[in-house]
Formats: C-alpha cells, sequence, structure tokens
C-alpha cells in the first residue's frame, strides 16, 4: 500500500528504451515484445503509460540514438518524460504528471537494469510509491570487461532484491507480464 493515501492509481512506466541504450542489451528483442505486450494490456485497461527519456552528452536529444526503439509506439497523449540523471523523479516533472492522474503504484520495464531502473524504483518507493519491477521486461548491455557481471546476472540479482523490497506503508515486488495486474 502507497503512502501516497490519495493515489489508488496505477501507471505503466517504461524507461530510456532508446536506439542507442538498448543497441546492445541482453535479449534486446525479448524485452521490447514484452514491453510492447505491457503498453497494450494496460491501454486496453486505461492505465496511463508514461515515457521516460534520456539524454546526456552522450546521448544528445533529437538524434537518431535518442529516439525510443521503433516497436514501441507512444500514443499522442500518453506523457513523456526528459531526464538527465539515472533517477526519473530527478529533476524532471515525473512526480506532477503522475500527481494528476492520481497514481501511487508504478509498473516499471525499461533500461538499464544496473542505472535507470534501479535508481528509478528506488526513488519511487524513497517519495511513497509502490514500485512493482516486470521482471522480463527490463534490460542492460554487457559491461563485464569493467568488472560487472555478466547481463543476465545483473538482471536476475535486480529481481531478486526487488521482489522482496518495502519500507513502511510502501512495497516493491517483481512480477511477469504475462501476470501483471492492471487492476
Amino acid at each position: 500500500m502507497t503512502t501516497l493515501s490519495d493515489r489508488p492509481n496505477t501507471a505503466l512506466l517504461i524507461i530510456d528504451v532508446q536506439n542507442d541504450v538498448v543497441a546492445a542489451a541482453h535479449d534486446r528483442d525479448g524485452v521490447i515484445a514484452n514491453i510492447a505486450t505491457l503498453v497494450d494490456r494496460a491501454r486496453a485497461k486505461d492505465v496511463p503509460v508514461v515515457w521516460v527519456q534520456h539524454s546526456d552528452a552522450g546521448m544528445p536529444r533529437d538524434t537518431e540514438g535518442w529516439r525510443y526503439v521503433p516497436e514501441l509506439t507512444q500514443g499522442e497523449s500518453e506523457p513523456v518524460v526528459h531526464k538527465h540523471y539515472g533517477d526519473s523523479f530527478e529533476d524532471t516533472d515525473l512526480e506532477s504528471i503522475l500527481a494528476a492522474a492520481k497514481v501511487g503504484h508504478l509498473v516499471v520495464a525499461g533500461a538499464q537494469t544496473d542505472a535507470c531502473i534501479r535508481s528509478t524504483l528506488h526513488g519511487a518507493v524513497v517519495r511513497g510509491y509502490d514500485a512493482t519491477l516486470v521482471s522480463d521486461a527490463h534490460t542492460t548491455e554487457d559491461l563485464s570487461q569493467w568488472g560487472a557481471p555478466a547481463p543476465d546476472k545483473v538482471i536476475a540479482h535486480t529481481n531478486l532484491y526487488w521482489q522482496h523490497h518495502n519500507a513502511p506503508g510502501r512495497n516493491g515486488g517483481t512480477t511477469t507480464t504475462d501476470t501483471v495486474d492492471f487492476g
């Protein structure tokens, strides 16, 4: 149960599924297919879909690498949050978008698992939201040459610790694409 008692709604938050971000991502096509399924299901239930799009010096706004992958289509009325930091709440309008829609629970998917996904999940719980990670709808690239575990291990570890994450009055948790409850 969220600590945001006046926000009974759920939103689907899609983070950084951009050309450059997922170009070399683990199971890229499978994860994008799962995200597309989530988007379709959310829209069918009138659940808000919120898109997050990162930019920085290495991925400037309005470049081909910055654009969302062509397999995912943003609806005209669906908000796009532009960010420059890992946490999608940090220095963005995400909080005001969610407040206007009375959202207290986020269903999270996207990239990269070990950066923006983790940062946003923790940022959500700190701010009072419940945050459910879709365990088969997030991915990352292989950073093992810099000492990180292989991508499948990063994803598995994130799913493991997030399934039991909680704080007073707030819950984390994981689910799979086929069992997401947009209720």
